[in-house]
């Protein structure tokens, strides 16, 4: 694992060894720099430096390129990419590149930067442009060490992390707390040359003929595309260990790294008292044959406040879920025991169509295809399969949230759902920012509403704040993680696949069980039910253990602040206890309160 960092000032000392200092996040690193011209770059890490300079020429690199054997040879990865950029030039030399990687490079004779993200995002970059200089980081903490960087948060950004969905806060894939503070979008190059930026798109999801073959065919090139993505990534590794959830995904990566190395592998999970969102049960039924060391993380006894204030620290943010307490846990737990990097399922869920509310945009898209009959066919398999007492599955919701996400006479258009996204509007102060009338922007680059949907999960939505905490996470416990759904030929593969291979008969990813026969147990490839990925965060905030955040919104500075109604919210809180103590069959608040204590927090409560 390693963070990289860069300064371009031609009137100031260029400080990049603090830059580096506040990126370690109390990690003994190693750091290393490198400086030509105008500029000066640094890497801090456990490994061998990612930097190299050659011929007025400076290049460093966070992440691992998986083809080194399609391009030049050289010692390093960053000797690698320095090579590339020579030949090609910036943008083409990312397009070659097969990698989860954040890079800069600077050409001292034309004085240019250009720095570049890898295509889904799986490595962060920021940066920031004053009249001081240009300076990029892989965390804000690095740019934010710097004198001439200033602190002021975006008002935009506490608005929605106070009162809206966690969803709406990537919205902006070019933006981050900080009022000056910028990020790379995924699949970018920004180049900075005489004090003018150019962002530009060297990849893209676009239009694409969808794939006709059978579902046997698919199938064994989607088991293929995962196999070597797996295979890439653990090449790169000395001692991995794997996350394992009940669901198909984590399970999938897990099994393709067995059939690969011919031998189970260690597995880490988070388990909890309350059978709410436990999965142990589910699991069982990978151990005997995948797992040669089960670990079980037991999530519970821990101060809830202090545990956010310490994953604050790591992120230089609020967190966005209550899932990631869990992870911010079990990834201390597999750093103790001394692997090296952490494999997980991320991306599954969108590519294969996992989520509960895919179902919506397949059936707008059968509709817009005038399949009335199979329509009506997938809406009362949905229900049959996945009524929930709470979160009903029936005729009558499936027309209410296709009027509310999807737009008949636009068809492929998704609709951003106004219900989850003002349900906590009132609990925000007005003149902070007008949540109600805030339109996110939402992608249509497709005709088929499931595809502009995944699109937009990957892109604005559910993935940057996923893969941003799973990243600040094993950073901090000096661990390098990988997520093999994202591998982009996977992606690319994925976005042509017609929709009734991933949702059909009112169940989902299809085309993955398909896939994963004889890899997978049956029991686990065939289980129709999905726990979800989450933590039980309704007990945190109830009963004795709620009083810390009673505390915390009747504190002195928490009311200071100036960003909530905190009428409003003491109500919330009531409510909240009291659908928790009495066990009733509605909603609880749990989202909204874990957003809260986040963000009091990383604004100094």
């Amino acid at each position: 694992m390693s963070r990289i960092a860069g300064i371009i000032t031609a009137q100031a000392p260029k400080p990049i060894d603090s830059t580096l200092a506040a990126m370690a996040t109390g990690n003994d690193w190693k750091h290393s720099t490198v400086s030509a011209g105008a500029a000066a770059f640094g890497w801090v890490g456990r490994r061998a430096p990612a930097l190299a300079a050659q011929g007025g020429w400076i290049v460093t690199l966070d992440g691992t390129i998986f083809n080194p054997e399609e391009l030049p040879s050289a010692a390093s990865d960053a000797e690698r990419l320095l090579e590339l950029v020579r030949r090609h030039g910036m943008e083409e030399a990312l397009a070659r590149i097969n990698g989860d990687f954040a890079a800069a490079v600077y050409d001292a004779a034309s004085d240019t930067l250009w720095l570049g993200r890898d295509r889904i995002g799986l490595k962060p970059l920021y940066y920031v442009q004053q009249v001081e200089g240009v300076a990029f980081a892989s965390r804000p903490a690095g740019l934010l060490a710097l004198p001439w960087v200033p602190q002021d948060v975006d008002q935009r950004f506490v608005a929605l992390f106070a009162g809206s969905h966690y969803r709406s806060i990537d919205n902006d894939p070019q933006s981050s707390p900080y009022a000056a503070i910028r990020q790379l979008p995924a699949g970018h190059v920004l180049s900075i040359r005489d004090g003018r930026a150019k962002l530009s798109r060297y990849w893209q999801l676009s239009e694409a003929s969808e794939r006709l073959e059978s579902e046997a065919e698919l199938a064994e090139e989607m088991r293929a595309l995962l196999l070597d993505a797996v295979r890439r990534r653990i090449a790169v590794t000395r001692s991995p260990a794997f996350t394992l959830s009940g669901g198909l995904d984590s399970s999938s990566v897990l099994s393709c790294a067995v059939e690969l190395s011919g031998k189970r592998q260690p597995a880490f999970s988070s388990t909890y008292a309350d059978a709410t969102y436990d999965e142990t049960e589910e699991i069982r039924s990978m151990l005997d044959d995948k797992v040669s060391t089960w670990n079980p993380v037991r999530i519970g006894g821990f101060d809830l406040l202090n545990t956010i204030r310490d994953m604050v620290r790591v992120h230089d943010e609020p967190v966005v879920t209550a899932t990631w307490l869990s992870h911010h846990l079990l990834t201390a737990e597999v750093a103790r025991q001394g692997y090296d990097a952490l494999f997980g399922g991320l991306g599954g869920d969108e590519l294969n169509a996992g989520e509960y509310e895919y179902f919506f945009f397949h059936f707008a898209d059968l509709r817009a295809a005038g399949k009335t009959s199979l329509y009506h066919h997938e809406v009362a398999c949905w229900a049959k399969h996945h009524d929930h007492p709470v979160f009903r599955k029936n005729a009558f919701v499936a027309e209410e949230g296709l009027a509310r996400m999807t737009d008949a006479l636009r068809p492929g258009l998704c609709l951003p759902d106004r219900r989850r996204l003002d349900r906590y509007a009132a609990a925000v102060e007005p003149g902070l920012f007008d949540l109600r009338g805030w339109e996110p922007v939402m992608d249509h680059p497709f005709r088929s509403c499931l595809r502009n949907r995944t699109f937009q999960d990957i892109f604005r939505e559910t993935a940057p704040c996923c893969l941003r905490a799973e990243d600040r996470q094993t950073a901090a416990h000096g661990l390098d993680r990988f997520d093999p759904f994202f591998d982009h030929r996977l992606v690319e593969f994925m976005f042509r696949v017609p929709g009734h291979f991933k949702i059909r008969d009112g169940i989902t990813k299809r085309l993955l069980r398909e896939a994963m026969r004889d890899l997978l147990p049956e029991e686990t490839r065939t289980r129709v039910k999905k726990t979800g990925w989450n933590a039980p965060a309704h007990l945190w905030f109830a009963g004795p253990d709620g009083e810390a955040m009673r505390d915390l919104i009747a504190s002195q500075r928490f009311r200071e602040l100036g960003i909530y109604n905190v009428a409003v919210v003491e109500g919330l809180l009531d409510d909240h206890e009291r659908i928790v103590a009495s066990g009733a069959l509605q909603e609880n608040h749990m989202m909204f309160f874990w957003q809260l204590a986040n963000l009091a927090i990383w604004l100094g409560c």
